[in-house]
């Protein structure tokens, strides 16, 4: 069962700074709320009260609103139109598709003087002979009902018919009750024999839901209740399906290296600064409120959108002094860390002892460092190109030699005859 509660309350009342002592406007629609309490107490200057698509079954704790201008209790389970005499305000009142079978409960209105629009389409008590003359001769003050105006002279014909229709107005309603009653015996007995569908099973939920049942407060109670319990399972089988929570530190206290966002990232030892740089490729328009940061002394952990990276440093670093920046053109995430203690480059050494024992100078190679990075690399050795364009240039020219064949005349044989009839070729 679902409570107006002062959370719930607060929740709907952004618009007015949670504040809910002054609120004016309140939409309470859509909650499964099957009581209407507290508001009275907690929200005395409400004008505009939405509580539509809930399973209300009695109109109450209404009486001291009294600045409700419009109220919206369409799609609920109301059977009777009661205690609304104190809402002195009330100019609209809205109850389509509820359950209303006695007309004479609209008598209830009739000190309601500002009411001009009611609307009562999809009640058993419109199908009654007489439902439109008996409203407009009960509330003549009343302007349109069901969207629909009320005329002078159809009031008046109304009114001097008035007997005849309260008449069949109260048959009509004493029909309904008996099939009323037996409604509810039968959704007793039929509700007892169905049971929830299986979650797990995606046919029987869907038969489930396509079955026809009928048009009673009883049923959409139950399939409110059904509908809430569903999700409940839905839920609680959901939260047994959660994976392992994510290691960030192996059982040493080590942190690990994570990219669970697969951004591109570069790391960058600057030695004339004296610091390390991480350069990381976060998306480009995305909001930087979605960027948690947290720099550590060994290692450097980023939330992008709930998503985790996390790298290890080689050096430490000094936390305080450390700083992150956004860039407005590319959106990359640049973090400077100031290093704790200056790097110390070694030279290589150019001469090595042979076997024999002899000191020669060799070629060595400089000692390279590993960078964690991915990417492209911006890198390039413009030394090389006049040298390759020339390299390109000789291989073109030998194979164009290689295609350029020499045609020599073609040697006829000792035993060719030269026959005069026929014509030399030109």
């Amino acid at each position: 069962m679902v409570l107006i509660t002062e959370e719930l309350i607060r929740k709907r009342a952004e618009h007015n700074d949670g504040e809910i002592s002054t609120l004016e406007e309140l939409s309470l629609h859509q909650e499964d709320i099957e009581k209407i309490d507290n508001l009275q107490n907690w929200c005395r200057e409400l004008k505009i009260l939405y509580l539509q698509s809930n399973i209300i079954s009695c109109i109450e704790n209404l009486g001291k609103l009294k600045k409700l201008v419009y109220l919206n209790l369409a799609l609920n389970n109301i059977e009777k139109l009661e205690n609304l005499e104190g809402c002195e305000s009330l100019e609209k009142l809205d109850l389509t598709l509820n359950f209303i079978g006695d007309l004479r409960d609209v008598t209830s209105l009739k000190y309601n003087y500002k009411l001009k629009q009611l609307f009562l389409v999809g009640n058993p008590c419109t199908d009654y002979e007489g439902y439109r003359q008996f409203v407009s001769t009960v509330l003549p003050h009343l302007q349109t009902l069901d969207g629909i105006s009320i005329t002078r002279s159809e009031r008046i014909i109304a009114s001097q018919s008035f007997p005849y229709y309260k008449d069949h107005v109260i048959q009509d309603y004493n029909e309904y009750r008996k099939r009323r009653m037996q409604q509810k015996l039968e959704e007793s007995l039929s509700n007892a024999n169905v049971l929830p569908p299986d979650l797990d099973n995606e046919q029987e939920v869907k038969q489930y839901w396509s079955r026809s049942t009928k048009h009673t407060p009883e049923t959409r109670v139950q399939l409110a209740k059904d509908a809430q319990m569903m999700r409940e399972r839905k839920k609680s089988s959901e939260e047994k399906n959660v994976g392992k929570p994510r290691m960030l530190f192996n059982s040493e206290g080590r942190p690990w290296n994570i990219n669970e966002a697969k951004v591109e990232f570069k790391l960058i030892e600057d030695f004339d600064n004296n610091c390390l740089i991480l350069d990381i490729a976060v998306y480009r328009y995305m909001d930087s409120s979605y960027l948690e940061v947290d720099v550590q002394p060994e290692y450097v952990k980023v939330l992008i959108k709930g998503k985790i990276f996390q790298i290890v440093l080689n050096h430490e670093i000094l936390t305080e002094q450390s700083t992150a920046k956004r860039s407005t053109t590319t959106g990359h995430l640049v973090i400077t860390m100031p290093l704790l203690q200056p790097m110390k480059l070694m030279k290589p050494a150019n001469k090595e002892v042979n076997k024999i024992g002899e000191v020669g100078t060799t070629a060595c190679k400089p000692s390279r460092r590993e960078m964690l990075e991915i990417g492209s690399s911006k890198s390039m050795d413009f030394s090389c190109i006049a040298k390759r364009n020339e390299d390109v240039k000789e291989r073109l020219k030998k194979s164009k030699d290689d295609r350029n064949l020499k045609c020599e005349e073609k040697i006829p044989s000792a035993l060719f005859v030269d026959n005069s009839d026929v014509p030399p070729l030109e």
